[in-house]
């Protein structure tokens, strides 16, 4: 299999993430354009924004946690040619998991919605890991 394959669920993550900055600008100029936010609270303090602000600005934080174990697995894989389609399946529903924890968490914000998506792509990151050791322990 081609072990480049792997980095095609890393770059949609890397679009999430962007994606999240986007919206997160829009949001931002919104606010700022409508006079609802005090910029000299702002710019020291995240509550200080509308709600809509913090939703966003809270997921981008969250791009930065599990993500990032999601990208050093991807790279580990790729680098002892680990990459198989059990892999990828697993890459591929945990980018579409964090999208869906995304929608949610910037739009809605059901706790009672989005905690079952976030152990779900905690399971699935999980189940990832397992396939990069058992790789890692047959290479």
């Amino acid at each position: 299999m081609n072990a480049a394959l792997i980095f095609w669920p890393v770059l949609a993550q890397i679009a999430l993430t962007l994606a999240i900055y986007i919206v997160l600008a829009r949001r931002k100029a919104g606010a700022v354009k409508s006079r609802a936010v005090n910029m000299r609270e702002a710019a020291l303090d995240n509550r200080a924004w509308p709600e809509s602000v913090v939703k966003v600005s809270n997921n981008l934080a969250n791009q930065f946690e599990s993500p990032v174990l999601f990208y050093a697995l991807c790279l580990m894989l790729h680098a002892i040619d680990g990459v198989s389609l059990p892999a990828l399946l697993l890459a591929w529903l945990y980018v579409a998991l964090r999208v869906v924890h995304a929608g949610i968490h910037i739009g809605s914000n059901q706790l009672s919605r989005r905690m079952p998506v976030f152990v779900l792509g905690t399971g699935v990151l999980l189940a990832l890991l397992g396939l990069s050791a058992w790789q890692l322990a047959a290479s």
